[in-house]
């Protein structure tokens, strides 16, 4: 399985490690859709957002080892920001570019 490191701080001082785990559970619970506003810009308040949807969907939803993987290691990290969050983004953006170049019929 692959894994992605990013940055969650502006000075590269602080990682996270990604897998290709939490950005197909990203993809099949659309965690990321309809997130950010019309400006674009991630904040601590998109963050917050991602948050509350996620513990929305885990008291909705049956138990999911996946979701409660990728919130115990990605999106409740100690160290995930909205700078993380930002670079999650893009690493999510540019998988799933990726992902649709290798399989066109999805």
């Amino acid at each position: 399985m692959k894994t992605y490191t990013i940055q969650s701080n502006p000075t590269g001082t602080r990682t996270i490690e990604v897998k290709e785990s939490h950005l197909e559970t990203l993809h099949q619970y659309s965690l990321l859709s309809d997130l950010l506003d019309s400006n674009g810009i991630v904040d601590e308040a998109v963050m917050q957002k991602l948050r509350l949807n996620v513990r929305s969907l885990l008291e909705n939803t049956q138990e999911d080892a996946a979701l409660l993987q990728l919130c115990r290691e990605i999106i409740f990290h100690d160290n995930m920001k909205a700078f993380g969050l930002h670079q999650l983004i893009l690493l999510y953006l540019d998988w799933q570019k990726n992902n649709e170049e290798q399989d066109p019929n999805s």
